[in-house]
């Protein structure tokens, strides 16, 4: 928000002026809170960087509550909505859907419970997602939920710098899709994920340093029926890896579960688990928190691969 100086203004102008300034855009409360919306949307990296997960656990959700509060106040700011966008649903994926993946076996119940907190946390990112994307492309995200067809079209009109929130948008809805209870009824969405990633992708492919592909791995890990391919999964893969130099354990991760698994291949799904173990989180500190988090899932999976492939 810019507060203009220097401006010669006529005499008689002065006091409304002045009146208007320090009720809006310029006074010091205005100042204080973009000073600190700016510094809420600064965290999530600060909490990408971080190499204790259950500090994230449980420090991330006072933050996400506090952007949430000062989005009540400043509804459209840029900033804010991409960092609830983003944190909602890193927090959904991190420390619901896979802890409810981990306890499934033993505690069925609290694992739906997680599962069923997790697809809340999705949809209140993928709310965030699309009304980032209203910024900057008035009515396209509400059209994208209120009817898709004529929305998808209109994707075209979106550019490099609308990136992080399409990709966002497809990965809080595609992680919603994933614990819904009512899958083969939401069949459909899955078009309106692929068209949302397939623009990012389109726009800026190596946007995240590859994180981008990794999307489109577990997207392509799905059924020829819904429009998977494991053929194009794995060239995601590649560039996936190209892209980070190998420093994301996610990309294996993502290969070993949405690909390797469906192939009944246990010799690759293990190597590829053991290639993410063998990520130093240290090498890339941008991405150690969803190093650590997606190596807590490949022991997790290692452990249970004789339950996967019997």
């Amino acid at each position: 928000m810019l507060c203009w100086q220097g401006m010669r203004v006529p005499g008689r102008s002065v006091f409304l002026l002045t009146f208007l300034i320090l009720s809006s855009a310029c006074s010091p409360a205005t100042m204080g809170m973009n000073r600190m919306a700016a510094a809420l949307s600064d965290t999530a990296s600060a909490y990408a960087r971080d190499d204790d997960p259950e500090l994230v656990r449980v420090g991330a959700p006072s933050t996400l509550k506090m952007v949430e509060m000062m989005l009540e106040t400043t509804p459209s700011h840029p900033g804010l909505l991409m960092t609830a966008c983003s944190g909602f649903a890193q927090y959904a994926y991190a420390f619901l859907q896979v802890d409810g993946e981990m306890i499934a076996s033993k505690d069925a119940a609290s694992a739906r419970e997680l599962r069923q907190r997790a697809a809340k946390m999705y949809g209140r990112a993928r709310g965030y997602c699309l009304r980032a994307i209203d910024v900057r492309h008035p009515g396209l995200g509400d059209l994208l939920l209120r009817d898709p067809k004529k929305a998808l079209p209109a994707l075209e009109s979106t550019a490099k710098a609308d990136v992080p929130a399409l990709f966002w948008a497809a990965s809080a809805w595609a992680g919603d899709l994933s614990v819904a209870d009512n899958q083969l009824l939401r069949i459909p969405e899955i078009a309106i994920v692929r068209a949302l990633i397939t623009r990012a992708v389109t726009l800026d492919e190596s946007w995240g340093e590859g994180a981008i592909h990794e999307v489109m791995i577990a997207l392509e890990g799905l059924p020829a029926i819904v429009g998977g391919s494991a053929v194009r999964a794995r060239k995601h893969f590649e560039r996936a890896v190209a892209l980070s130099g190998g420093q994301s354990a996610f990309a294996y991760v993502t290969m070993a579960s949405s690909v390797a698994v469906p192939a009944r291949d246990r010799r690759e799904f293990e190597s590829l688990l053991k290639d993410a173990l063998a990520i130093d989180v240290s090498k890339k500190p941008s991405i150690r928190l969803a190093n650590l988090i997606a190596q807590k899932r490949a022991r997790f999976l290692l452990a249970n691969a004789g339950t996967l492939f019997r």
